[in-house]
């Protein structure tokens, strides 16, 4: 009997190349090379490879691999793997990631932590749950009445995020945010 080549199953690349205005949250379980071109408002997740394009603008929170940036980004990033910042790229927000690449003419505006294994990335990602407040938690830490926390996000006085219509919030933002007296 003659032997047959096992055929191993070539894996798709899946490639998402985005050009359009979208807001929410983004998770990428499964590896994918994602693109974006056009504007993104929300929290972003993703495995694999990242490219913020020159045209981009985004106001998010990234946690993904591969990151490389030539647009616009606002936001705190987290690359497990390597981030990138080519120009004309301008990021503001604080960066976390083991590998870092700041081309000349990209600016970087932020507090950079270096990342060296994936238990601390495991740890950085527990504990940014952790620092997301609800509503409510963050009215028993004000200590006032969660429709007033509701009335403060809802007209942009207190910065949050919508996760399935509930709003949540960065304890930092929360603490910055009384620091520079904005609660009266």
């Amino acid at each position: 009997m003659i032997g047959k080549r096992s055929k191993k199953p070539v894996m798709e690349e899946k490639i998402l190349d985005v050009d359009a205005t979208m807001q929410g949250t983004m998770i990428f379980k499964d590896p994918v090379n994602l693109k974006i071109n056009g504007r993104f408002d929300g929290n972003l997740t993703t495995r694999g490879n990242l490219t913020i394009g020159q045209s981009a603008e985004v106001n998010a929170d990234i946690i993904g691999e591969n990151i490389m940036i030539s647009g616009r980004v606002t936001g705190d990033i987290i690359a497990e793997k390597s981030l990138k910042i080519s120009p004309p790229a301008k990021v503001v927000g604080n960066i976390e990631t083991p590998s870092l690449t700041v081309e000349e003419g990209a600016v970087l505006h932020g507090d950079c932590r270096m990342i060296f294994d994936e238990a601390e990335v495991s740890s950085i990602e527990s504990g940014a749950k952790k620092n997301s407040l609800t509503a409510e938690e963050v009215a028993r830490y004000l200590e006032v009445d969660a429709s007033l926390v509701l009335e403060w996000a809802n007209s942009g006085k207190l910065q949050g995020r919508k996760e399935n219509n509930a709003w949540r919030f960065e304890r930092s933002t929360v603490d910055e945010w009384i620091k520079n007296e904005k609660l009266r």
